[in-house]
């Protein structure tokens, strides 16, 4: 069986390295290893959702699903400190590193969650969402994500999407819009769509 970062226990060898990003102005040092999406840089979808979100208007937590080892979480903890940040995965290595990462970079207004999709957060409610998506997970599992997140949000709650064009970004777009009935493409960066949809 091939494994894929978005296997619950990946079984490639441990192998950690360490780096640094500058996200939103802060500089992190990231922990990273084998088994988990962008091993060695915070790949550009991740840098163009992190970069181009906004805090919604409702009050209330966020929701970093598929988090991996935790940029976009841990950036968005950072730049809006008021507000609780869950990150969850279903890579169980990819939540030790999100939590070793929030730990080196001072981070505490974060908590960690394995869940599949949003299967763990049957009872609770969030103000934002924010996902770059598993691509290779496949369109079925990634709309079932829009799905679980539309129930998952809070009223005038946002899902924020991050994809490529060749990836999927225009199905994404109409997959939005119908369970939302509304969809914005925030900005368009070298092949990669930010989608936003509130929940009414």
């Amino acid at each position: 069986m091939t494994e894929h970062y978005y296997s619950r226990k990946p079984t490639s060898e441990s192998d950690p390295i360490s780096w640094h990003y500058k996200l939103r102005g802060f500089d992190f040092s990231f922990t990273t290893d084998h088994g988990v999406f962008s091993r060695n840089e915070v790949d550009f979808g991740s840098r163009t959702l992190i970069e181009g979100f906004t805090e919604p208007a409702v009050t209330g937590g966020f929701l970093d699903l598929g988090c991996g080892y935790g940029p976009i979480g841990l950036a968005l903890a950072k730049a809006f400190p008021h507000r609780h940040i869950t990150m969850s995965d279903v890579n169980e290595r990819a939540i030790d590193l999100a939590r070793k990462n929030a730990i080196n970079n001072q981070v505490e207004n974060v908590e960690f969650k394995i869940s599949d999709r949003l299967q763990s957060f049957q009872n609770e409610m969030f103000s934002a969402i924010v996902t770059n998506p598993p691509i290779r997970a496949g369109k079925k599992i990634i709309f079932d994500m829009f799905e679980e997140s539309h129930r998952a949000l809070l009223p005038q709650g946002e899902l924020t999407v991050v994809i490529q064009k060749k990836q999927g970004a225009p199905s994404a777009q109409k997959k939005l819009e119908q369970v939302f009935g509304n969809v914005e493409v925030v900005m368009k960066n070298k092949g990669y769509y930010l989608l936003k949809s509130i929940k009414q």
